[in-house]
């Protein structure tokens, strides 16, 4: 077990691993009922009342504590490559990447998050990984696999529009491979959000991390976002949609961050980057729920793949003795 953990008692380990959980479990709620908002409003005007609506929801939370050190120069980098890196890029990457390649491939690609997050800690934090949690992260990756295998999303997005090349500096590439390309650059986006987010839980609180990437968010998207609203009609917008609005501004930019932030806390990187199945399970299972999508033979042996690698994962290590000392 990484050694942070060893200074905190069970008990807030395994709350930790609740809110890990929980928050990835709420990612993939608003992601399966976000189709409405997709359809309502444009993606950029949607992001930037987004990050707007978030930011109204915790304001208080910019304030600095009077027992928190003043941020150095490094940790205001950190918070901008946070927002930057797990926001504004992750959604850009996604976005265009899923318009270009199958959702199938896409969910495959995006199976491999546990993985990077795992090696990305391994490099720049120097967690030490063991075998058990190589084990979680291949259980992980393969379950996240065949949900996706098991979709019946086999064509592109748009699968009436011809195959376009794509041609660069002399070289050829097909959609569909930059499509891929932009997705794997989403989950070393989402993989370095997990990573920063572990470094800055060592100097700021969940809640001053969240509103600051917020905020920083915001910003970055206020440019396309004005762009965005310059002519597009509200008043067209019905009322459920405004409402659903609010619940995905303070899921997304509010609760989810804030209980991720507070989990990495008291968990390793490579290990909270595990719980990232989770996503998956829970848009299939809101799916299943309240759209009223069918479950499969194949779906439920990749809940149960995941699942198994969130158990072998969170399962209490020998070497995790009660800590003598103070949590």
């Amino acid at each position: 077990m990484h050694a942070t953990e060893l200074s905190h008692t069970p008990r807030q380990r395994w709350i930790a691993y609740g809110f890990l959980a929980l928050s990835m479990s709420l990612v993939g709620s608003y992601v399966a009922l976000s189709k409405p908002l997709v359809a309502a409003l444009p993606v950029f005007l949607l992001a930037w009342m987004r990050f707007g609506i978030g930011g109204l929801g915790m304001v208080h939370w910019l304030r600095k504590p009077v027992d928190e050190a003043p941020m150095t120069p490094a940790t205001r980098k950190l918070i901008f490559l946070e927002s930057f890196l797990g926001n504004f890029m992750f959604s850009i990457c996604m976005l265009f990447g899923v318009s270009m390649t199958s959702a199938v491939s896409a969910g495959v690609i995006m199976a491999s998050i546990p993985a990077v997050v795992a090696i990305l800690s391994w490099i720049f934090l120097k967690e030490r990984i063991g075998l058990r949690v190589w084990l979680a992260v291949g259980f992980g990756a393969l379950g996240i696999g065949l949900l996706s295998l098991s979709k019946s999303e086999l064509l592109p997005h748009n699968p009436g529009a011809p195959e376009v090349d794509l041609a660069w500096n002399g070289l050829t590439l097909s959609k569909a491979m930059v499509g891929n390309l932009l997705v794997f650059a989403a989950v070393l986006c989402e993989a370095a959000y997990a990573v920063i987010g572990k470094k800055l839980t060592g100097t700021l609180s969940p809640k001053r991390i969240t509103a600051l990437i917020n905020l920083w968010g915001f910003l970055l998207m206020t440019p396309v976002g004005i762009y965005a609203a310059w002519r597009f009609d509200f008043a067209a917008v019905q009322g459920p949609i405004w409402l659903l609005l609010v619940f995905y501004a303070m899921a997304a930019s509010v609760w989810t961050v804030w209980l991720w932030m507070t989990g990495l806390k008291h968990v390793a990187a490579a290990k909270a980057g595990v719980f990232t199945v989770m996503l998956p399970i829970s848009a299939a299972l809101v799916g299943v729920g309240v759209l009223g999508e069918s479950l499969s033979g194949l779906q439920l042996l990749a809940f149960g793949l995941a699942l198994t690698g969130v158990v072998l994962a969170t399962l209490p290590s020998k070497a995790a003795a009660p800590p003598t000392g103070p949590a």
